[in-house]
């Protein structure tokens, strides 16, 4: 609804500058690869809206790895991407 994304956008401001078709769209449609329906998307921006401000590369990566070991879910999106990739293979790719 509208009054969520005027609080990710006020959260997270740099959304803005985001490109539609080139960042936020690939990513959505991503996380709808992997079963994650619109509310569990909301969900996910809502708790860490910076999530979308991640490389393509990075965000694909990261959400593949945690696919495969079972352990991808809505709520460790915005955890996976603020760790370093020294710690995120540590953590994840034995």
């Amino acid at each position: 609804d509208d009054s969520q994304v005027a609080k990710t956008i006020a959260t997270f401001p740099q959304l803005m500058g985001c490109s539609l078709e080139e960042n936020l769209k690939p990513k959505v449609e991503l996380l709808r690869n992997f079963d994650f329906d619109d509310k569990e998307i909301v969900d996910a921006l809502s708790r860490f809206p910076p999530l979308l401000a991640y490389s393509k590369t990075r965000f694909e990566h990261r959400i593949h790895v945690l696919d495969a070991s079972g352990r991808l879910t809505s709520k460790s999106l915005g955890g996976i991407m603020t760790l370093t990739d020294a710690k995120f293979r540590a953590r994840f790719e034995r």
